[in-house]
């Protein structure tokens, strides 16, 4: 009786505790956002025992704030580095007594080391960059050779123009590749011809350097990539790529050089290459991934890791025998960014960034097979607030087309209760969401709202026929994909038909501005830089866009005129906000507001916000916390 008595009264203290807590808990709010912490893997030291990590944080006002830590790689206390704001870590020098990365020298930026003193010390305290670098415009990045020896720097090799604070020339920008000592000595561009480089993998002896280039979006209309081998006196081509291609390594003892590409007319390399090293034809490895690969990298022992979506899921997988197998996997979650050490006489250390949608993105090691998470950034915050259900969905379209998304419950959802709904497609679109911590749905989710991420035709992770399913048919399949989820969440009770909202920024704001010419049955609608006029989109966006549609627009301006909101104004019934960034190059500002004027003109219910100085999102918290003021004052006025 008496072991009875002492289990029921744990029972009754655990229940306590947890509606006590509960009691004190509050929906997620954008408040919430502006500080919650996260936590990302970035190097691993040389003898593989410590970790830099970088913590990113909000505030009230101004952009994010970035904390540097180490921690050991077997778990425990994190140590905070006095690091100034413009200095920003990249890896460990060869005896990992510094960081290298790049520092901010007369508003360049310059290659940099930061030593690392014992904790605890004014040498710590006190610690400044020393630039190992003085180009005149700078760098973009730079990566230390196997044997710590030199750094291969990415940078434009031009002059500064004497008359940028006059006038601004349009042409294509430059990248070359720079190599010097690790004491900042003996430096010189190698492969001079090549000035248009987007990634660099130095080879297993140090001796050379493969280097992938494409084709720049001014002056082109169709995309190439090139392979070439440099050293610090020659260039060999090793091979041209009639597509799109992203990330470079050396795999198989050094014979083949592993890279992503695609065949896709959407241009959004999916599948691992490999190519021989001495030059060849490239082979796709994976011509039947089910799923999406989306990025590579091979470690300085040579071994091939490439993350893959399938799905809303993503994981590691290790390339062997030239194919690939699961490697690493997050439970319920996604395993983002792998780091390992960089220096060759470094031991195997493998680190990963996952996240899930309980918890902020966190620095995890691995066990054999098995990650544990070693950081717990956000943890104390989001156990004070009150966190929906989130969880992986399926349906099947009216056209009979699979589909998966996401869905995200409000903290008070009850089974058989209707909700304000919410659908949320995603940007890209050649891209995906994932199952993670996602602001955006948790703060609408903290409204009251079901929120429901569908990844329509055109998303990464389910494969290449499905991603290439959206070039040319954005407006009819992509968006017929998205009202589907819509019809499911309906049929499975959770929407209130009389309380249907739809958002979406970017592509995601294409698709918010073209739904509402399509359909009347939501009752608010917001769209965050979305497309609205294809016909000029294309030629004006920073970046090429043809993997939308390769047609030219003087030749048949009729086939970017169809799935343009602007031509369909008449039909739009669903009061619409309009946000956008004032100085937003992705999606110029003019889409936005020539589709508000229309619709002003027309007699529609709309209103248009941009945020001066802002790109194609806002940087600063204090636009951030005011978009979703306006989204939640607009869901009140029209869907309440």
């Amino acid at each position: 009786m008496r072991k009875f008595a002492s289990l029921s009264t744990l029972i009754l203290s655990i229940s306590l505790r947890l509606l006590a807590l509960a009691q004190t808990q509050h929906p997620f709010t954008i408040e919430d956002a502006a500080t919650l912490r996260s936590a990302t893997a970035v190097a691993v030291s040389p003898d593989g025992k410590t970790i830099l990590y970088r913590v990113r944080y909000g505030v009230a006002k101004g952009p994010d704030k970035t904390d540097w830590q180490l921690i050991p790689s077997t778990g425990g206390d994190s140590r905070k580095l006095n690091v100034p704001d413009s200095f920003h870590p990249s890896g460990f020098t060869r005896d990992g007594s510094a960081l290298y990365g790049t520092y901010e020298v007369e508003k360049k930026a310059q290659l940099a080391t930061l030593a690392l003193a014992a904790p605890n010390t004014a040498a710590a305290a006190a610690a400044t960059p020393v630039p190992l670098t003085s180009l005149p415009k700078g760098i973009e990045s730079a990566r230390i050779s196997p044997d710590g020896s030199h750094y291969a720097i990415l940078a434009d090799p031009r002059l500064p123009d004497p008359q940028a604070d006059v006038h601004t020339v349009i042409e294509a920008g430059q990248t070359s590749l720079y190599v010097i000592s690790a004491d900042g000595s003996g430096g010189g561009w190698w492969c001079p011809a090549l000035h248009d480089v987007n990634e660099l993998a130095w080879s297993p002896d140090g001796a050379s350097i493969a280097v992938l280039s494409s084709t720049p979006k001014i002056g082109f209309h169709y995309v190439r990539s090139f392979i070439d081998v440099c050293t610090v006196g020659s260039t060999r081509r090793v091979a041209t790529i009639d597509n799109s291609a992203a990330g470079i390594g050396w795999v198989n003892g050094g014979k083949d050089l592993a890279f992503l590409s695609t065949t896709t007319e959407v241009l959004t390399p999916d599948h691992l290459w490999t190519v021989p090293s001495a030059g060849g034809t490239p082979l796709d490895r994976t011509p039947k991934l089910d799923g999406s690969a989306e990025g590579f990298f091979a470690d300085v022992h040579g071994n091939g890791w490439v993350l893959v979506a399938h799905g809303v899921r993503s994981d590691i997988e290790s390339f062997q025998n030239n194919a690939l197998s699961v490697a690493y996997s997050w439970p319920d979650g996604t395993v983002g960014a792998m780091v390992t050490p960089t220096i060759a006489t470094a031991p195997d250390v493998p680190v990963f960034t996952v996240s899930d949608p309980k918890h902020t993105s966190s620095v995890a090691i691995a066990h054999g097979n098995t990650l544990q998470r070693i950081t717990t950034e956000g943890d104390e915050q989001l156990a004070k607030i009150a966190l929906g259900e989130v969880r992986a969905v399926h349906w099947t379209s009216k056209e009979g087309i699979p589909l998966e998304g996401i869905v995200t419950f409000p903290s008070n959802y009850e089974a058989g209760k209707k909700f304000p709904f919410l659908v949320l497609p995603h940007g890209g679109p050649e891209a995906n969401d994932s199952l993670r911590f996602d602001m955006f749905t948790r703060t609408i989710s903290g409204m009251g709202y079901v929120v429901l991420q569908p990844e329509y035709r055109g998303s990464t992770g389910y494969g290449t026929e499905f991603l290439n399913a959206i070039y040319q048919h954005f407006g009819d399949r992509a968006y017929r994909d998205v009202d589907s989820a819509t019809d499911f969440a309906l049929a499975q009770g959770w929407a209130d038909p009389n309380r249907l909202a739809i958002f979406g920024w970017s592509a995601g704001g294409f698709m918010t501005s073209w739904t509402v010419t399509q359909t009347h049955r939501y009752k608010a609608a917001i769209e965050g830089a979305g497309i609205t006029d294809w016909l000029t989109f294309m030629w004006t966006s920073d970046v090429q866009q043809i993997d939308y549609d390769a047609r030219w627009t003087d030749k048949d301006p009729n086939a970017f005129f169809a799935f343009s909101a602007i031509m369909h104004a008449d039909d739009v019934t669903t009061p619409l906000l309009v946000l956008h960034g004032a100085n937003d190059e992705r999606v110029p500002t003019y889409q936005g507001r020539e589709y508000f004027e229309i619709l002003a003109a027309k007699g529609k219910t709309t209103r248009m916000v941009t945020y001066p100085g802002s790109p194609h999102f806002p940087t600063v918290w204090e636009q951030r916390q005011d978009v979703f003021r306006e989204i939640a004052a607009w869901l009140a006025k029209y869907n309440p």
